[in-house]
């Protein structure tokens, strides 16, 4: 689950991470009421106004601004907010920005005085362990560093008893800190760990981590993924969620206990079980389709799962063609195929072919239902059957 920056600056605070001042702004009244208590209360000289989305990217497309008067502040909380901002991350359709960061300008001594870094801690799949991730040249190219210089970037595997302090003095010598900047990184780096691993995170990047002209540290970004399979030992932290920042399929999957995920091709599929929509998946490619999405509805299809999936695979308007593809090991074959009956009548309307393919128990009962049903239903019991009427609907 991704959550805001400004809910992700919260989590760093409380394991004593530096972060500037800011204050959460829904208009443009509000922001120029926290900028003024910003400037009175840290004597900065320059605001920073930034779009709240779940995306990277925000200053390049528009959603990051700097201010140095309370007009500015209104002026640009005015065109963010409410606007549409297209990144690389949103893709050309971009997020609608809902909400502000009203937060502490840091830089007001000059670029020059000021060094942005990259950290970010995550889980290496590969070994099975956590690792620091971080480069001296943070900032809004740090993608451009990645490709072009791979050996700025560098890597400290974490052991699991928990990342050491000499681990996090390393990472602050690799990026070339000394002295008090040196100190304050150390208790920075360990109180980041201690954020990812007290939260159960999969992500948490901060970029740029800033030292100042007087050698403080601060996390003036921060991108927090939590782990979705540990929320529920975290419910003060699932009251994070922004439905409004998740796509609309997705939510209604989740609701649904189904679990979805969109793709790019035609051929939307319904399987039971993530290795058969897997191999699904695959099937479909196969017979000269794409698949549109990745959607398990889990061990106890029925008429109510089934429907739900329906609605959601139709509501992709690039989808010509449904594939249901059914085991029936803990569910019986007869009662998906009954299930798809009810489903397809209550939604009605269905103008794509749809494909029930079903194996196991009672396939044949399963089939013959489907066969009967007198429905825009085509029914197969091999996965050839199956892959070639596939074809016939796509190509």
């Amino acid at each position: 689950m991704n959550i805001h920056e400004y809910q992700a600056k919260q989590l760093l605070q409380e394991s004593g991470v530096p972060v500037p001042m800011s204050i959460l702004a829904y208009t443009p009244q509000e922001a120029v009421v926290a900028a003024k208590d910003i400037f009175e209360k840290t004597g900065t000289d320059e605001i920073a106004v930034k779009a709240q989305i779940h995306s990277g990217g925000r200053g390049k497309g528009g959603g990051v601004k700097i201010a140095h008067n309370l007009e500015e502040v209104e002026k640009y909380a005015s065109q963010i907010i409410g606007m549409t901002l297209v990144t690389h991350q949103t893709g050309p359709v971009g997020k609608l920005v809902r909400k502000v960061i009203v937060q502490q300008g840091i830089y007001q001594s000059g670029p020059s005085k000021v060094k942005e870094y990259y950290v970010s801690i995550l889980l290496n799949r590969a070994i099975g362990r956590n690792m620091v991730v971080y480069s001296s040249q943070g900032g809004m190219d740090i993608e451009a560093v990645a490709a072009q210089t791979p050996e700025l970037i560098f890597k400290e595997e974490i052991h699991p008893v928990g990342l050491q302090a000499y681990q996090a003095r390393r990472i602050g010598f690799n990026l070339g800190l000394r002295d008090k900047a040196l100190s304050q990184m150390v208790k920075c780096i360990l109180a980041m760990y201690d954020t990812y691993i007290k939260n159960d995170l999969s992500l948490l990047e901060i970029n740029p981590l800033v030292k100042t002209a007087n050698d403080d540290i601060f996390a003036v970004d921060a991108k927090i993924a939590i782990e979705d399979n540990a929320l529920y030992r975290h419910p003060n932290l699932e009251l994070f969620r922004d439905k409004d920042e998740e796509d609309p399929a997705e939510v209604e999957a989740g609701e649904n206990n189904l679990n979805f995920v969109k793709l790019d091709g035609n051929v939307g599929c319904m399987v039971n079980g993530a290795g058969l929509a897997m191999a699904t998946m695959d099937i479909i490619k196969l017979s000269g389709g794409d698949p549109a999405n990745f959607l398990d509805v889990g061990g106890g299809a029925n008429a109510k799962t089934v429907a739900a999936g329906f609605r959601i695979i139709l509501k992709d308007p690039n989808v010509k063609a449904i594939l249901i593809n059914i085991f029936g090991g803990i569910v019986r074959c007869d009662r998906v195929a009954q299930g798809v009956v009810d489903a397809y009548k209550e939604i009605g309307n269905i103008s794509v072919p749809v494909i029930v393919r079903l194996q196991g128990t009672n396939a044949k009962e399963g089939k013959d239902l489907i066969d009967q049903s007198g429905l825009h239903v085509s029914s197969a019991i091999s996965l050839q059957e199956a892959a070639n009427l596939v074809k016939q609907a796509v190509v």
